[in-house]
């Protein structure tokens, strides 16, 4: 993961306070706004009052939905520490022809030198 992981928590956080706020504010409303529409007794204070009604509980699902977002991360940031980190790999190449390859196999030979041999005829 690319993101800080104070910086995701502390994100994770504010959200969820925010949320946690705005539900509480939405309560808030939703008690007058019935006061009024009781009151009133006005179609257009019902309609208010529904799209309130729903508008509220849409950031409960923001809220439910930003916890499964967190522990999603945390599934994934978990998955990724169990992963085996690779330090250095060395790749090995064989510069050389089937046949060198298998009197090499044959010989036992550990060490194989990749020089290749210069042709002198053509150092003049």
């Amino acid at each position: 993961m690319s993101d800080n992981p104070d910086n995701l928590k502390n994100d994770y956080e504010y959200s969820r306070q925010t949320y946690y706020e705005l539900v509480e504010k939405g309560k808030d409303a939703l008690e007058s706004m019935i006061e009024v529409a009781r009151e009133s007794e006005h179609p257009r204070a019902y309609e208010v009052l529904a799209g309130l009604i729903k508008n509220t509980s849409d950031v409960n699902d923001k809220l439910m939905d930003l916890n499964k977002k967190q522990k999603d991360l945390l599934q994934k940031a978990e998955e990724e520490a169990k992963q085996p980190q690779i330090g250095q790999q060395t790749n090995n190449v064989f510069l050389g022809s089937t046949a060198d390859i298998q009197r090499l196999l044959q010989n036992g030979d550990d060490i194989v030198d990749v020089t290749p041999e210069r042709d002198v005829s053509r150092e003049s």
